[in-house]
């Protein structure tokens, strides 16, 4: 789903969808593998004794910020947060922030797992799956910032329904995310860049904070960089900012 590990094959877990008259607006599917080469001694461990202390345990409506081991202000929600370099270096550098992330590749959460200093993690809670599953549960307006940060393009036309990036997902965005807060995209897919910027700018409860080709080309000094983003810097990466309108 997200960024920082090598793309995934269709194989693994698939949810069926229900029928729609409407693709882009129905639940989505989760696809693609959950697990990768057997984990070492230390990260398997950790999975056993450290996750269950981070893991988010999912409640309808319940206001995000409890969560958390400590207190926070705002909470930032990562969709695929790889193997955790962004996500981690978000939560260092703003203790006031709780940070929610999303991943259903369990090697890259016990990658993350293992970066993890003693101590830290009390404004970072972690889903094992589906980011879609986190967004149904939040109540409105409850999230400031949300981050798809180089998510699997799908580039066959018969895949593109799999994107995370469609309609309907920009709507469920939209009701959980506070007015001014958020949206960060980046991708180094030409194909997905198209067409997430079509529907982004297209939904009316999104503004685009660009206002000249250096915004979108060059990261900002506030997004961390990670081991994959490095690699893709040679097929030049595209970063947007988008605000809740």
């Amino acid at each position: 789903m997200g960024e920082d590990r090598p793309r995934r094959s269709t194989q693994g877990r698939v949810l069926i969808p229900q029928d729609s008259p409407h693709p882009e607006r129905q639940r989505g599917q989760l696809y693609g593998r959950r697990k990768g080469p057997k984990l070492r001694g230390r990260q398997a461990e950790l999975l056993e004794t450290l996750l269950p202390q981070l893991a988010l345990q999912i409640e309808n409506g319940r206001d995000p910020r409890e969560y958390f081991s400590v207190p926070v202000s705002d909470v930032w929600l990562e969709v695929g947060f790889g193997a955790g370099e962004h996500l981690l270096a978000l939560a260092r550098a703003h203790p006031d922030v709780g940070l929610i992330g999303a991943e259903p590749f369990i090697n890259g959460v016990a990658k993350l797992l293992s970066k993890l200093e003693p101590g830290e993690g009390g404004n970072i809670r972690l889903h094992v799956g589906d980011a879609r599953d986190i967004i149904a549960a939040l109540p409105d307006a409850s999230l400031s910032r949300a981050m798809i940060l180089f998510p699997d393009p799908w580039p066959k036309t018969r895949h593109r329904k799999r994107r995370f990036i469609q309609t309907g997902m920009l709507d469920a965005l939209a009701r959980v995310m506070k007015p001014g807060a958020e949206l960060r995209f980046a991708s180094d897919d030409p194909g997905y860049v198209e067409w997430a910027l079509e529907r982004m700018i297209a939904h009316p409860a999104f503004a685009w904070t660009a206002k000249r080709a250096d915004d979108w080309r060059t990261r900002p000094e506030s997004w961390p960089q990670t081991r994959y983003e490095a690699k893709a810097i040679r097929g030049r990466p595209s970063y947007f900012t988008f605000v809740r309108a």
